[in-house]
């Protein structure tokens, strides 16, 4: 009777252990999942962030284009490039 009572005492302990342990990890899992989540939200704000960047990049160089007298011509081409990529912008909203 005691070899029973051994093992099933044995057996209650690992049990706990066990359940300790899911209840660590699970805790690691919820606290993983938000610093996920929160890693992503970054990660967007930094896309949105090097887009905008870009944006201002592109202007800025077509201003320095169209300061230059040099750049006349590019400018011009820079400017037509702006208007078709407004006139495909525009058409896509009228269809």
């Amino acid at each position: 009777m005691k070899d029973v009572a051994t093992l099933v005492s044995g057996i209650e302990y690992k049990l706990g252990k066990l359940i300790e342990k899911q209840h660590i990890l699970r805790d690691e899992n919820v606290k993983n999942t938000t610093e996920i989540q929160e890693l992503k939200q970054e990660i967007n704000q930094q896309k949105n962030t090097i887009r905008q960047l870009e944006e201002k990049l592109k202007i800025l160089r077509i201003a320095k284009t169209i300061e230059s007298k040099e750049g006349n011509v590019e400018a011009k081409l820079k400017i037509n490039e702006l208007v078709r990529e407004i006139d495909k912008c525009i058409g896509l909203l009228n269809t």
